[in-house]
């Protein structure tokens, strides 16, 4: 695997509005050698019309929800959207699937978060099945189809839609190691974040406890591993650690409530338990720029690419020997470009 990284266009979050300039920049990316984009969503924009808009702008480029919210649907509505936009765009949708966490599952969309693992196994064996053209009927202990009770006259039904492709890649987001093995057991791929490259042993064995189980669907060397990796290149490492250090400080200290935030322990199994405290206390009391601060440069560098650009081509060596298989990366123009040449050489 080594050698062979891909990149994707990552598409932040919107924040009051759609950024400008979006369709001229996925078109630039495309003709950059970006092989994907990804759309994301939490409790604004959603992951799909994105993608069907801009999508159309593009030839090659696949297409994936980085990541669509399994609470925000039910998994046959999902398989359908899934469906339609891979017969759109001539079969290059990948649909990326998340549990989230419980602040936005419960708050935002009204839906129980315990036993996320269970419910993403249910889900995707759901979407499965929609997307293999069968009567959808499922008994889990989440998803009951057709509805146990109401009036009585649900019935199992099949797409009338034909999929373009039943083998339509499914990819799930996940941060800790039962969740990863789960993915390289029923999935096509892993969306992962925080990656740190240089040591990443921890998550090759939990991949391989996925990949040993009876019924996985792949080898390691069949599977797609994605990361968002932050790269801001200049001459000063530490200038450059600068712009990547309050997004660290916010999934360490704020996306998640104290005891319950999953990319502290990320972060923490890697060895920076005492930061993290350190940030999270700091986010949690209001302040943020101090938190920013205290993330030190070895957590940045565990996971982003900073420095100037002869420290990120070394830097990249680790990428290349790391189970990641796309680089998921976002900026203007002139960074995409800077970003492919470093990749590409």
């Amino acid at each position: 695997m080594a050698g062979q990284l891909k990149l994707g266009l990552a598409l932040s979050y919107w924040s009051a509005g759609p950024p400008p300039g979006l369709a001229e920049l996925v078109a630039t990316a495309e003709g950059l050698g970006y092989e994907s984009m990804w759309a994301a969503e939490a409790y604004g924009s959603d992951a799909l019309t994105p993608l069907a808009w801009l999508g159309s702008r593009t030839t090659r480029m696949r297409l994936g929800t980085g990541i669509a919210q399994m609470s925000a649907r039910t998994p046959v509505a999902t398989a359908m959207a899934a469906m339609t936009l891979d017969h759109l765009s001539g079969g290059r949708f990948v649909l990326g699937l998340g549990a989230s966490g419980p602040q936005v599952v419960e708050g935002w969309y009204g839906q129980p978060y315990p036993r996320p693992l269970e419910r993403t196994r249910e889900y995707v064996a759901i979407v499965r099945q929609v997307l293999a053209r069968e009567r959808v009927a499922y008994h889990g202990k989440h998803y009951q189809l057709p509805h146990p009770g109401g009036t009585g006259l649900g019935k199992a039904l099949r797409s009338t839609v034909h999929p373009l492709r039943t083998d339509l890649p499914v990819m799930l987001a996940a941060e800790g190691p039962r969740n990863v093995a789960l993915a390289a057991e029923i999935a096509d791929g892993w969306i992962s974040v925080f990656y740190p490259a240089r040591d990443d042993a921890f998550y090759r064995k939990a991949l391989a406890e996925g990949f040993s189980r009876p019924g996985a669907r792949h080898t390691q060397d069949a599977f797609e591993v994605t990361c968002k990796v932050e790269v801001e290149i200049a001459d000063d490492v530490e200038a450059a650690a600068d712009r990547v250090r309050p997004l660290l400080a916010l999934y360490v200290g704020g996306m998640g409530a104290k005891g319950a935030n999953f990319h502290y322990e990320v972060f923490a199994r890697m060895g920076f338990e005492a930061a993290c405290t350190r940030v999270q206390d700091l986010y949690l009391a209001g302040h943020k720029a101090e938190a920013a601060a205290a993330v030190p440069l070895a957590m940045v560098e565990a996971v982003a690419l900073v420095g100037p650009p002869a420290k990120i081509a070394d830097d990249l060596a680790a990428w290349r020997e790391s189970a990641v298989t796309t680089l998921l990366v976002s900026g203007d123009v002139a960074k995409l470009a800077a970003i492919a040449d470093l990749v590409h050489r």
